[in-house]
């Protein structure tokens, strides 16, 4: 609801042991190889996600699976209709 990009959140001791911090969705400009192998501008909408952890909880390479996870499904966004 805020014009907020990015932000890293706090976590709060125990019950919290992860919180997601998801920014607004900003349109940017890429390149882009089309089917004829010639580079295009591309307008693609990318937002910033942060995971805070509590590292006693969870182990750093469980919430980067979970961040890669996320990201597979935001990038075809038909896995999250199955």
């Amino acid at each position: 609801m805020y014009p907020v990009d990015q932000f890293c959140a706090i976590i709060n001791p125990p019950p919290q042991a992860e919180i997601l911090a998801v920014g607004r969705g900003n349109k940017v400009v890429e390149a882009f190889i089309g089917a004829d192998g010639v580079e295009k501008p591309w307008a693609v909408t990318k937002m910033d996600v942060t995971l805070s952890a509590d590292h006693r909880i969870f182990d750093g390479q469980v919430g980067a699976s979970f961040l890669a996870e996320l990201r597979s499904n935001f990038e075809d966004v038909r896995r999250l209709l199955l």
